[in-house]
């Protein structure tokens, strides 16, 4: 099945040249969201939510898309000349309406899509572990470090304001991407896993104690297991494994059966790292309110794959990581309900997080920056904004139903080599694929699919308790994200029959 077929079986449009959109002046198309809260116009100036940016300050065009004038590019990936090639996004059907959607278009913005891995184009199938960039954010990268790179929040120079307003756009898109009410609920953090102890350790610390529950599916990522097991010894609370199905779905009737007074929090993912389930997350968190537990969700690997809108799930906590996300490494986000939030102490001391310090008495800045003690990622904040902007500029719905229609084709040619497996069936799921081959070892599996440049995970994927679901210690590991093609998923296949060929 070629990528053709396949966008015409969802009614996607046919693909071909990319029309220019129309940049608002002085403000770079992929560092402008629109304004808050939510809004289809995605051409509009950014807003902030810091107390010293004017309200709708848009953010400045010196956080720019082109490289420096002299600024060497060996590797291709910043156009320089800053034509209006350089401010385009993905195109519009109407103005400040979502561009129609085809993996073609997303993938002429990736330039590390189009390398030779040992000869043979790259096959990136690894999208679990981590997402490659688009320009856009690889431009933003290199405008704001090549002329407006500064502190934020507290300098009174112009390029201090700048960065500030860079960043506090950032805040309020994450806000609007998640549907938060409020810029304020956006917390900053390095990824899912510092989200996920910072929790623990604010919230955990206060809220948990002996006897109290904490639920977790056998299906989470290490990350939403270790810190609970950490904060549930040191508060003598105790970490409950909620079971799984056989197909990898969550045993709902075992979970609502060890929902109890005593539960405390309930955490789980939005999308399974292994097995590609996505739980039924706002009937658990409906379930788990009733006894007056918290939920938090760790949607690492859901937000790049589907629209997500934490009041709608009525999360207490919402986590995730950029650069899953098409964004840079080192930054993500924390939604907390605004009462869970102001509740919760600082995790961390230094600067950015206070109000006054002496030897006497310190008193705090008001959340979310009571929880961002030191410099943040500055950088990654604007690169987190551009790929926001990057992935909403497509139309969310046809990127999740092409994504659904390249699972299935997936799953079916799979199917068709020798001695593979693929690990749980749930009918609700993300592209993840996890198998195992007769014969083979996931590392000797992956070893061969890189000589054909085809890059897949193998091991244990840091879901341990979820693999040994299945009675395994490792599995290799194909996952998908809107820039595949069923050509790379043939490849894929092809390169997996001739590697039971040679025994």
């Amino acid at each position: 099945m070629t990528t053709a077929e396949v966008t015409r079986g969802l009614g996607g449009p046919a693909t071909g040249p990319v029309p220019q959109q129309s940049p608002v002046p002085g403000v770079p198309q992929h560092l402008s969201p629109p304004p808050y809260p939510q809004s289809t116009d995605h051409t509009a100036p950014a807003v902030t939510s810091d107390p010293a940016v004017p309200a709708g300050t848009a953010v400045p065009a010196s956080v720019g898309l082109t490289a420096p004038a002299g600024t060497a590019d060996p590797a291709g990936l910043v156009d320089g000349a800053g034509g209006a090639e350089s401010l385009s996004g993905p195109a519009s059907a109407l103005p400040g309406q979502p561009a129609a959607f085809s993996p073609e278009l997303a993938r002429r913005d990736v330039p590390i899509l189009h390398r030779l891995v040992n000869g043979h184009p790259l096959v990136w199938l690894d999208n679990g572990a981590t997402t490659q960039k688009p320009r856009q954010v690889i431009e933003a990268l290199a405008g704001f470090y090549g002329s407006a790179n500064s502190n934020i929040h507290r300098g009174a120079h112009t390029m201090a304001r700048e960065a500030t307003e860079a960043f506090e756009a950032g805040r309020a898109a994450v806000a609007r991407f998640l549907g938060a009410a409020s810029p304020d609920d956006i917390v900053f953090v390095r990824g899912t896993t510092e989200g996920i102890n910072l929790v623990a350790q604010s919230w955990g610390r206060a809220n948990l104690g002996p006897g109290d529950d904490i639920l977790v599916p056998v299906l989470e990522h290490h990350s939403n297991i270790v810190p609970w097991q950490m904060v549930a010894k040191e508060t003598r609370a105790r970490v409950v494994p909620v079971p799984l199905r056989p197909d990898g779905r969550i045993d709902l009737d075992a979970y609502a059966d060890l929902l109890s007074m005593r539960t405390q929090l309930v955490a789980l993912s939005h999308a399974s790292n292994v097995l590609g389930t996505v739980p039924p997350v706002r009937e658990m968190t409906a379930l788990a309110h009733r006894y007056g537990a918290k939920v938090l969700v760790d949607g690492a690997q859901a937000v790049a794959h589907f629209p997500v809108d934490v009041q709608d799930l009525d999360a207490d906590f919402y986590v995730f990581s950029g650069h899953k996300l098409f964004a840079p490494t080192g930054i993500g986000a924390l939604y907390a309900k605004p009462d869970v939030l102001r509740d919760m102490a600082p995790w961390q001391g230094g600067g950015n997080m206070i109000e006054s310090v002496d030897f006497t008495r310190t008193t705090y800045a008001p959340v979310p920056h009571l929880l961002e003690a030191g410099t943040g990622h500055i950088s990654g904040v604007v690169g987190l904004l551009a790929a926001l902007n990057w992935l909403t500029s497509f139309d969310r719905d046809a990127v999740t139903a092409y994504e659904t229609a390249l699972m299935g084709h997936a799953q079916q040619a799979l199917a068709t080599v020798p001695g593979l497996e693929l690990l749980g069936s749930a009918p609700e799921r993300i592209g993840v694929l996890t198998f195992t081959l007769t014969g083979h070892d996931p590392a000797g599996i992956a070893e061969w699919l890189d000589r054909d440049g085809i890059a897949v995970r193998a091991g244990h994927h840091c879901a341990q308790p979820a693999l040994a679901h299945y009675g395994l210690a490792s599995a290799a590991r194909a996952s998908l994200a809107l820039y595949n093609t069923p050509e790379e998923v043939d490849k894929l296949v092809a390169s997996l029959q001739q590697l039971q060929q040679a025994g």
